[in-house]
């Protein structure tokens, strides 16, 4: 079992940064990527950012230059630090971890989401 804490979601003026963190902990044997993902009310969930074991990251066009994503392997933890937000970021933001279990098998998990809500 892998289990998925996140927090620092909240509210914030439009302008202002949050910085979400997001700790992975069970049955891990490896970590292959980190990711968060959002969903705003009667949208669809979509990718915020990814980062690999290796470094390489990807960024919805939506946040490029203003959010920034990274991991910490030694404690399982990514991070997103969001900064000139905007009030079309206000959602819930996930958390993805996928990777492997102690028994090799594949594993691929959600957080339970936390609410950042971006006030104009």
């Amino acid at each position: 079992q892998v289990r998925l804490v996140e927090s620092g979601g909240g509210l914030v003026q439009a302008g202002g940064s949050l910085r979400l963190s997001c700790a992975a902990s069970g049955s891990i044997f490896s970590i292959s990527a980190m990711g968060w993902y959002r969903q705003a009310p009667g949208k669809q969930r979509e990718l915020v950012a990814r980062i690999t074991t290796g470094g390489s990251t990807n960024y919805a066009d939506s946040v490029k230059g203003r959010f920034t994503i990274s991991r910490d392997n030694a404690k399982n933890t990514v991070y997103l630090q969001m900064n000139s937000l905007k009030p079309e970021d206000t959602a819930v933001y996930y958390c993805n971890v996928a990777g492997l279990v102690v028994t090799r098998s594949q594993f691929n998990s959600w957080g339970q989401g936390t609410q950042v809500t971006v006030s104009s």
